[in-house]
C-alpha cells in the first residue's frame, strides 16, 4: 500500500521557519512531480510549491522567495524549508506525488499536517 506521511508541521510565531517532510513509501519504482498545496480555514486547496525529477521548481507568487522546495529521489522524500513565515501561511499543507508502484500508479495525497503561524 502507497503512502505519503508528512511531518513538520506545528505552531511558529511571524517571521520564524519551519521545515515540513513528507515521504512516500509502498514498494514505489519511481515519483515524477511532487508537490505541496495548503488549504487554509474556509479557503480552497491551493498550490505552493511543486518539483520535477530532475529538480526543476514551481513557486506560488505568495511564497517567491521565502520558501525552498527540495527532494531526495533515493529516499521519495519532498522537503518544504519555510522562512519568514506569515500569518496567512496559515494552514494545512498536503504534499502530492505522482508515483508508480506495484499495485499502483498516479497521484497520490498525504494526510497534511497543521502550520500555524501566530502574530
Amino acid at each position: 500500500q502507497v503512502q505519503l506521511v508528512e511531518s513538520g508541521g506545528g505552531l511558529v510565531q511571524a517571521g520564524g521557519s519551519l521545515r515540513l517532510s513528507c515521504k512516500a513509501s509502498g514498494s514505489i519504482f519511481s515519483i515524477n512531480d511532487m508537490g505541496w498545496y495548503r488549504q487554509a480555514p474556509g479557503k480552497q486547496r491551493e498550490l505552493v510549491a511543486t518539483i520535477t525529477s530532475g529538480g526543476s521548481t514551481n513557486y506560488a507568487d505568495s511564497v517567491k522567495g521565502r520558501f525552498t522546495i527540495s527532494r531526495d529521489n533515493a529516499k521519495f522524500t519532498v522537503y518544504l524549508q519555510m522562512n519568514s513565515l506569515k500569518p496567512e501561511d496559515t494552514g494545512v499543507y498536503y504534499c502530492n506525488a505522482d508515483l508508480e508502484a506495484v499495485v499502483t500508479r498516479g497521484v497520490r495525497w498525504g494526510q497534511g499536517t497543521l502550520v500555524t503561524v501566530s502574530p
